[in-house]
């Protein structure tokens, strides 16, 4: 049974047809990627995944329930959760903290036993505490950073504290959206590394944003393309690269009075980062 499946999923914002009619499965286990032109809807798309907007029309469904429509403080329950694209962290509390908000959908304590405070409540928090402790070491960061302030810590930390927070919530499905956005070429490769160890170590499925192409054909087991809200491709990464459809997304059609060739297909790992710097 696929994990997630979305079914002629579509997002109208008046007149204009954001996502139209786009199908896509995610099986356990894999990291999948969603990649397309500025404006293509990849990051509506996510937004409908989380709850974020209402689909238009289509339904979705994750292990087999129908979730189309539910909130998404209801779909972290469940096991969806996600970063974005700008980093939103609580800049003013501080590291630990952030991990503890995402560790909340999993507390059992009330508003009485919060305010009453009894051994089990805080036998809890405890608890909540060690385990957001051991997911700052997980991502790297270190337990010895936990009192600093978010806002404090480098662009590529922040990166690292966002993913810890969302994995306090024992997530199944992580989508990331841009995740190396802003981030060197160590930076980049040190997260590629980081999200297979997640993917392998604690059994997520992974489905990413990304217009870095070094990062999308390395790490994906599937990727789909979208261009003006339409799902056009869908294959391997090697099938996506050489699909002439994605070319011509990417690139534009060959001017028939042009003497000089088309792009070649492995041109387009290059292209596709020059033509997609900007978020949608």
């Amino acid at each position: 049974m696929s994990l997630l499946e979305a079914q002629q999923l579509t997002m109208r914002f008046g007149g204009l047809v954001a996502v139209n009619a786009v199908d896509l499965t995610l099986e356990p286990g894999m990291i999948a990627s969603l990649i397309g032109p500025n404006g293509a809807g990849k990051t509506t798309f996510f937004n409908m995944l989380t709850g974020l907007y209402l689909p238009s029309a289509g339904r979705l469904f994750f292990e087999g329930r129908e979730i189309t429509g539910t909130p998404p403080h209801q779909l972290t329950r469940y096991g969806i959760v996600r970063t974005f694209q700008n980093i939103r962290l609580f800049s003013n509390m501080t590291v630990l903290e952030n991990v503890l908000v995402g560790r909340h959908c999993r507390m059992q304590t009330g508003l009485i036993g919060t305010l009453l405070r009894p051994p089990k409540v805080m036998a809890e928090e405890a608890a909540a505490r060690r385990a957001a402790l051991s997911l700052l070491d997980y991502v790297g960061l270190g337990t010895e950073r936990a009192q600093e302030s978010a806002k404090n810590l480098p662009y590529g930390d922040q990166r690292r504290l966002e993913i810890a927070r969302a994995l306090a919530s024992n997530p199944k499905l992580l989508l990331l959206d841009e995740p190396t956005a802003g981030m060197n070429p160590n930076e980049t490769a040190d997260l590629t590394r980081f999200i297979y160890r997640i993917r392998d170590e604690l059994d997520l499925t992974v489905m990413l944003i990304e217009h870095d192409m070094k990062v999308v054909m390395g790490i994906s087991d599937r990727v789909s393309v979208m261009e003006y809200g339409i799902k056009i491709a869908q294959g391997t990464p090697d099938e996506v690269r050489a699909n002439p459809r994605v070319i011509e997304a990417y690139l534009g059609k060959e001017d028939p009075d042009q003497p000089d060739a088309a792009p070649a297909p492995e041109q387009l790992n290059g292209r596709v980062e020059q033509s997609a710097s900007n978020e949608e």
